[in-house]
């Protein structure tokens, strides 16, 4: 059979049976603090984490320290007191056997040692840092990779601490019950938009998945009640990154909706890298309480704009105003004032309303300029963290802050990175997308490109009073980084299968079926593979631009959906991790909602019909 076929199990299938199956261990034993049981990796996706039970005839609370490689970096929590004890144990060393001490709270101590397998070439090595462990203390630095790299934490020390062998993607972030949101690795269409965002334990716990029918790009945000903001799309509609919606916390379910072309023109204000499909290129979202709005990042208008939750009319836009109509300038835009210099944002990402209202960016700042003819070359650019303070009564912008000019094509990303504000003048700029081809430095983004051909590299930088405390040097590309602490009392570790929430929705089918003559074996140059997983199937294979190709679920109803071959150029690539080395390459998921029963695999290709061989029970 020329078609290969597998089924996939969830990580959360696999996680549940792992669990089951270290429990049933643990229950076979007789385990004390003396002689815990030690289980690395439990949950197989966090190579640096473990998990030590044991059970005490007392309660007494656990005080666990892992050992650093000098006393600074020792990473230290404490248990509440109870009698049966699961210990997660974060901050190991790769390639390491690390040692970690339990003292209870009698006094009684006890050293273990647990040693750990090498990190994979992914998990990116640091060029440099400098910081102080009296200003990092125990912190991590997190990253989330473009390029050809994994989600890893690093110390101050520049050690990594944490890392996943998963291809998770998007931003990381620490919600309320101290668990961790970020995107899956699993795509729905490309360059980079996936089923939606998981929700994990530091130690590598899935407990839910929140999935959304068009997919999940860039960023998500928290709301006071639990419920995510996550961004995203309608594919059907032929934009893409366009919206915004509003997800429940308990069932995955889409609350609300934001779709901005209801209140944005799509063809005025673009920048250098906007095209019709991706006309706002949507790279962030923010909640604020007080006003009652969303801010957004829309990189291909070099505008932040606000919206009204309820409503979703437009309030304001930050931005250059050239190239918009006279009408929107007069209403939605801002005139510069102050004494003080003043540059506007370009290609922008992670915005940010401060606690007084200002707003906070990561100025790209690529092109700079809203017409060909005024375009900044990357040699002569620069990227920068910047604060605007906003008056929207007087409907003027000052800008209060900035960090980056100073540094020029160095620190030049003209696509991803983000700030972070951790308090007044305590702030973080991260420009993660730097790159140079051939000793150029990069006008577009470097993952474009073959990484044997580009040097790439990112630059983290925190400050305080506008002081550098920290900065971190690593040969790759990453799309955000966001300092968290390993331990966290709200990420209690409990035991059960997580869940898949929400929808992938229904894959749109295509009712014109073409003639077709019987083909005999579908030829082995197309490489088709099929994978069925928990709620998709996902068909892979390699064809020349433009070539009809379909595919067809044959039971007791027949269900076709047509499988695009044309490529569009993609201009911003924000994750570059999915990108395919052969430009034949197909992916295309079909949602199984709503389909049941057994049914055999067709393949249309041009003038012919295929069986593929497969059958499928859903």
């Amino acid at each position: 059979m020329s078609v290969k076929f597998k089924k996939f199990e969830h990580l959360i299938d696999q996680q549940y049976q792992a669990e089951q199956a270290f429990l049933a261990e643990y229950q076979k034993g007789e385990y004390t603090f003396q002689n815990p049981y030690v289980k690395l990796n439990p949950y197989l996706i966090a190579p640096l984490t473990a998990l030590v039970m044991f059970k005490t005839t007392e309660p007494v609370a656990v005080t666990i320290t892992v050992k650093g490689k000098e006393k600074a970096g020792d990473i230290s929590f404490t248990f509440p007191a109870t009698t049966e004890h699961s210990i997660p144990v974060y901050g190991l060393y790769a390639d390491y056997n690390n040692q970690v001490e339990l003292v209870l709270s009698t006094g009684e101590s006890n050293v273990i040692n647990i040693q750990t397998e090498a990190a994979p070439a992914g998990v990116k090595k640091v060029t440099k840092i400098e910081t102080t462990s009296e200003y990092f203390g125990d912190n991590i630095m997190f990253v989330s990779p473009t390029s050809n790299a994994l989600v890893a934490g690093y110390d101050y020390k520049g050690d990594v601490r944490w890392y996943s062998p998963m291809g998770f993607c998007w931003d990381i972030k620490r919600l309320r019950n101290g668990r961790l949101l970020i995107g899956t690795h699993r795509l729905v269409a490309p360059p980079y938009h996936v089923t939606g965002a998981f929700e994990l334990g530091m130690i590598g716990k899935i407990y839910n998945e929140f999935r959304l029918p068009d997919g999940f790009h860039h960023d998500q945000f928290e709301m006071e009640d639990g419920n995510l903001l996550m961004l995203t799309q309608d594919l059907s509609s032929g934009t893409v990154e366009d919206m915004c919606v509003l997800v429940d916390r308990q069932t995955g379910q889409i609350l609300k909706k934001w779709d901005y072309k209801k209140v944005l023109p799509q063809d005025v204000g673009g920048s250098g890298s906007q095209d019709p499909h991706d006309w706002f290129h949507n790279n962030a979202v923010w909640y604020d309480k007080k006003t009652n709005s969303l801010t957004l990042s829309g990189r291909h208008q070099d505008a932040i704009i606000n919206i009204d939750f309820d409503t979703g009319e437009l309030n304001w836009i930050i931005g250059d105003p050239e190239g918009w109509p006279q009408e929107l300038v007069d209403k939605y835009f801002f005139k510069p004032v102050g004494e003080g210099e003043f540059d506007w944002q370009y290609e922008q990402h992670a915005c940010i309303v401060c606690p007084n209202g200002d707003i906070m960016c990561l100025d790209n700042g690529h092109f700079r300029a809203k017409v060909k003819e005024k375009y900044v070359p990357a040699k002569d650019n620069f990227t920068r963290g910047v604060r605007y303070r906003i008056d929207t009564e007087k409907m003027e912008i000052e800008q209060v802050w900035q960090y980056g000019k100073e540094r020029g094509a160095e620190f030049f990303s003209c696509y991803i990175s983000n700030v972070e504000y951790y308090g007044e003048g305590h702030y973080m700029v991260h420009s993660g997308g730097i790159g140079k081809k051939n000793g150029e430095w990069c006008d577009a983004p470097p993952v474009l490109d073959d990484e044997n051909f580009v040097e790439l590299n990112s630059i983290t930088v925190e400050l305080k009073d506008d002081v550098v405390m920290y900065e971190m040097h690593l040969p790759g590309n990453y799309y955000r980084a966001e300092k968290l602490k390993l331990y966290c009392e709200e990420d209690v570790l409990t035991w059960g299968k997580g869940k898949l929430l929400g929808t992938l929705g229904v894959t749109e089918e295509f009712t014109t079926i073409p003639p077709t003559m019987p083909g005999d074996t579908i030829p082995e140059k197309y490489n088709v593979r099929i994978g069925q997983e928990v709620d998709r199937l996902v068909f892979k294979a390699s064809f020349e631009k433009g070539q009809l190709v379909m595919l067809q679920l044959e039971g007791e109803t027949t269900h076709s959906y047509f499988i695009p071959t044309t490529k569009r150029p993609f201009l911003a690539m924000c994750v570059g991790t999915f990108q395919e080395s052969d430009d034949r390459a197909v992916e295309f998921p079909i949602s199984t909602e709503g389909l049941s029963g057994e049914f055999k695999v067709s393949l249309i290709i041009d003038d012919y019909k295929y069986d593929t061989g497969v059958t499928i029970q859903l």
